[in-house]
C-alpha cells in the first residue's frame, strides 16, 4: 500500500528534519571549522560513514509518493514518475543481500538474552600495555600502571568484533570470547553498549530506505551512549566536563550497569523498527 503526499506536506516535514539534523550536528560542525578535535563526540562522525550533509536529506522510507519532489529526480535509490518521487524497488532489489545480513543481525541480537557484566572493559583493553593511545591528548585517570592492574584483575568479556578488533594484543588473549565478523550474528548482544550504538549505522547502510526519523532516533541514542561509554572509560575527560564512571570500583559498577540496562531498554523497539523496515523492503 503507497500514501501519497503532497508537495506542502512532504516539504514541511523535510523541513523540520533539517530542523533537527542542524541541532544535532551543530557543534561538531563549528569545531570542525576551528579543526578541533573531541573524544567522545567526533566518533559519530568518523568512526561511522554518514555525513552530516546526507542525514540533511530528507528520505520518507518505503511505501511513500513525494508529489512534485523534483528535487528527487535523478538521486540515488528513487525513481520520478508521473510527477512523483517513489523509493525505486530495483534499487532495494541491488542491496537486498545486504539487507538480507543486517536483518539477520539485527534479529538475532534481539532475540539473544542481554548481558550487562561487561562493566565497559573494551575501552580498557584497547590501552592495555601500551603507549600507543587512541586519545593521546587526554591522560589515562589511573596512570598507564594502573589501568592494566584494572584490566588484569577483571572478567574481559567483549562480545562485539567491531569493539574486540581494536584490543591490543595482549589484552586479546585476555577476553573470554574471540569474536569474528563471520560470528558477529552468533555473538551479538542487547546489552553491548557498542552493538546498542550500531542501530545508527545500520539505519544509515539501510539509507535512502530507512525513514529518516528513525535514523535520527538511532543517532540520538549512539550519542547519549557514546557519552557513557568515554566516561566509563580509562581516560580523564573532567576538562571536558564529563565526570567519570569509576568501574574499578562496586558504585561506579552498579552506576554503568544501571545506564546500560537503560540503554538496552531505549535500544529494544529501534532495533525491531528496522527489522520490521528489511521485511518490509525485502518483501
Amino acid at each position: 500500500m503507497t500514501a501519497t503526499l503532497t508537495r506542502s506536506d512532504w516539504t514541511s516535514l523535510a523541513d523540520a528534519h533539517r530542523l533537527r539534523v542542524d541541532a544535532l550536528v551543530a557543534d561538531h560542525l563549528d569545531r570542525r571549522r576551528r579543526r578541533e578535535a573531541h573524544p567522545v563526540e567526533d566518533f559519530l562522525f568518523t568512526y561511522y560513514p554518514t555525513r552530516p550533509s546526507q542525514l540533511r536529506v530528507w528520505h520518507p522510507g518505503p511505501g511513500v509518493r513525494l508529489m512534485g519532489a523534483v528535487e528527487y529526480d535523478g538521486r540515488c535509490g528513487y525513481t520520478y514518475a508521473d510527477g512523483a518521487a517513489l523509493l525505486d524497488p530495483a534499487a532495494v532489489d541491488r542491496r537486498r543481500d545486504s539487507i538480507q545480513w543486517i536483518r539477520q543481525l539485527l534479529a538475532a541480537t534481539a532475540d539473544r538474552q542481554p548481558q550487562f557484566g561487561c562493566f565497559g572493559m573494551h575501552e580498557w583493553a584497547m590501552v592495555y600495555r601500551t603507549s600507543d593511545v587512541r586519545h593521546q591528548k587526554w591522560p589515562l585517570r589511573l596512570g598507564a600502571e594502573g589501568t592494566d592492574r584494572v584490566v588484569e584483575s577483571h572478567k574481559i568479556a567483549c562480545s562485539h568484533f567491531d569493539a574486540f578488533r581494536f584490543f591490543t594484543a595482549p589484552a586479546r588473549g585476555l577476553n573470554v570470547l574471540q569474536p569474528t565478523r563471520e560470528s558477529q550474528p552468533a555473538l551479538e548482544q542487547g546489552g553491548c553498549l557498542h552493538a546498542n550504538m550500531d542501530l545508527y549505522k545500520w539505519a544509515g547502510k539501510l539509507m535512502p530506505f530507512a525513514p529518516s526519523s528513525l535514523v535520527l532516533d538511532c543517532f540520538e541514542l549512539a550519542r547519549d551512549i557514546r557519552t557513557l561509554d568515554m566516561r566509563a572509560s580509562p581516560y580523564d575527560l573532567s576538562g571536558l566536563g564529563y565526570e567519570p564512571v569509576a568501574i574499578e570500583t562496586p558504585a561506579g559498577k552498579a552506576e554503568y550497569a544501571t545506564a546500560q540496562r537503560s540503554f538496552a531498554t531505549r535500544a529494544r523497539p529501534l532495533r525491531l523498527r528496522l527489522v520490521a523496515l528489511c521485511d518490509d523492503l525485502l518483501g
